[in-house]
Parts: C-alpha cells; sequence; structure tokens
C-alpha cells in the first residue's frame, strides 16, 4: 500500500473550494408553524388566573355551605309537623329579634345576649390565662427534668381524668362566690392538656440540641430560650388548642349551676321561661364563638411557625 504523505494530502484538498451547507427546501404545500406569541411564552393571562382562583375558592368554600344547607334541611323536615322544637323560619325570627338589642340592660339578671357573652368570656379568659401562666413553665420543668416529671406524673394521672365540674363544688367552698368557683373550674381543666403537650415536646427535643449546648457551656435561660422554646412551640400551641377548647366547654356548665351572668346561665334562664328558640340561638351562638377562638389560636400557630 502507497502510503500518502502530508504534501499530497495538502494538494489534493487545495484543489477543492468551501461549499456552502445545503439546506432541505420544504416540500411544496408545506407550512412551517410559526413560533408562539409572547403572551404564551410569559404564562397564564389574568384572567385565567382569576378562573382558577374562583374555581379554588368555590372548592373550599362551596362544602361548607351545602352541609349547612342540609342541616337546615333536616331541621326544615323534623319540624315541618309541629312538635315541641321551632322550625328554622321561627328561630330566625326570634334571633333577629334578640341582636336588634344585645347590650341592653334592665337589671341584674335582665341583660343581652351580648353581655352574656362577653362576661363568659372574660371568665374564660382570667381562668385560661392563669392556667397558661403555670402550666406552660411546668411542663417546661416536666420535661427538662426526669426525677421531677416521675415525681408530678402520678399526681396528674390521678387529677387529670376527673371531671370540671366536680372541682366547682371546692371552688364554692374556698372562693364563697360564683365568679371565683367559675373561674377556678376554667383554670384546673384547662391546664393538664397545657402541661402534658409542653412537656412531651420538651421530651422530644434531639440530644444532640442538648450535647452541643452543654459544649458551649450555656446558661440554662439561654438553653430554655434559644433551643427548647423553639422546637416546643408547636406541642404548646397545641395544648393551648385544646385547653382553650375544654375552657369554653367547661364555662357553659358552670354557669348553669353557678347562676349570675353569663352564656350558661342566660340558656338555663332561657329553659325556666320555655324559650326555645333562644336555646337554639344560644346553642349556635356558643358553637360559633368557640370556632372562632380555635380559628384565631390556628391563624396565631401558622404565624409563629412560620416566623420560627
Amino acid at each position: 500500500m502507497t502510503a500518502i504523505t502530508v504534501e499530497a494530502f495538502e494538494k489534493v484538498g487545495a484543489g477543492k473550494t468551501a461549499q456552502p451547507a445545503r439546506t432541505n427546501p420544504a416540500p411544496a404545500g408545506l407550512r412551517v408553524p410559526p413560533p408562539p406569541p409572547p403572551s404564551q411564552l410569559a404564562g397564564p393571562s389574568s384572567t385565567e388566573q382569576n378562573a382558577a382562583a374562583m374555581r379554588a375558592f368555590f372548592a373550599q368554600a362551596l362544602p361548607p355551605v351545602l352541609g349547612i344547607l342540609l342541616l337546615l334541611l333536616v331541621w326544615h323536615l323534623a319540624t315541618m309537623k309541629g312538635g315541641s322544637l321551632p322550625t328554622p323560619a321561627k328561630t330566625w325570627e326570634a334571633a333577629v329579634k334578640l341582636f336588634s338589642d344585645p347590650f341592653y340592660r334592665n337589671g341584674p339578671n335582665d341583660q343581652g345576649i351580648g353581655w352574656n357573652i362577653l362576661s363568659s368570656l372574660s371568665r374564660v379568659g382570667v381562668g385560661f390565662g392563669i392556667a397558661a401562666l403555670i402550666g406552660i413553665p411546668l411542663g417546661f420543668l416536666l420535661g427538662r427534668f426526669a426525677t421531677l416529671s416521675r415525681m408530678a406524673g402520678p399526681i396528674i394521672s390521678l387529677l387529670r381524668p376527673v371531671s370540671p365540674l366536680a372541682w366547682l363544688p371546692i371552688g364554692l367552698l374556698v372562693f364563697k362566690k360564683a365568679d371565683p368557683a367559675a373561674t377556678w373550674t376554667i383554670f384546673i381543666c384547662s391546664i393538664w392538656p397545657m402541661i402534658m403537650n409542653t412537656a412531651q415536646g420538651v421530651m422530644r427535643v434531639p440530644q444532640d440540641y442538648l450535647n452541643v449546648a452543654r459544649v458551649l457551656n450555656l446558661s440554662e435561660w439561654k438553653i430554655v430560650t434559644k433551643i427548647l422554646f423553639p422546637s416546643v412551640l408547636p406541642y404548646m400551641l397545641t395544648g393551648i388548642r385544646l385547653s382553650i377548647g375544654t375552657a369554653w366547654l367547661v364555662i357553659v356548665a358552670a354557669e348553669m349551676l353557678t347562676g349570675g351572668v353569663g352564656i350558661g346561665f342566660w340558656v338555663w334562664d332561657e329553659w325556666n321561661n320555655l324559650k326555645v328558640e333562644h336555646i337554639i340561638i344560644a346553642i349556635f351562638v356558643i358553637g360559633f364563638t368557640g370556632l372562632i377562638l380555635e380559628q384565631t389560636l390556628l391563624a396565631l400557630a401558622r404565624r409563629l411557625h412560620t416566623e420560627a
């Protein structure tokens, strides 16, 4: 085989000229689609975004509305042939009249429903606040120190299952008045969820965090504020939610027994006056107020969790 030298290769290449690249023409009758307009490249239009937002809104709002309408339909069918329960229309008429002046005063035992709700909320706020001031720090201590947790464990297990109303006579015996006795009942029923959830959150903090704090020689205050509190916050807020729901549940029953001013006493007083439609209104008011309290705490929990 004859070897091809570099000089021969260059001579062969020198006789050729560069040819332009050939392109295959498009077949006759076939059009190349134009590029998409800039509006499609930028994403969905504002109209499409608004339509998607409306669909998401109706997907969230429509099921609760249908549930309420179903409840009203069942109520109407159950009372359309008469009976002791009032119809939805009659209850609505009573509610319009009742809320036209919710803050009237005709004496100590004849006040509008607005004053009764505020009175119950004030008792819940005082009892719940005292329980939080005592229960949350106590939960940190029980979760932080195992010996203290073992000491308090039998006491909590013994007292927590007791019905809150069983503590009401003790409050009446000690305080001699209805208001502090009801506040005492709220306190004793609210403190257990906060203690237990806070202690459980402290126990679930990773041991590595505490080991690093020990290596850095951090003080106990910095361990609580910088390590424990951010980790325990979700557990603590769960305990607070459970406590506020229990407190609002118990205050109605406590006020029925103690009398005075409050939504529980108002319900019992309306029963004595055989105004059943007012009792049904009070049931909706109690449920709606409890829902507002729970949703407020849920919003607070989300905000604190986002900031943390």
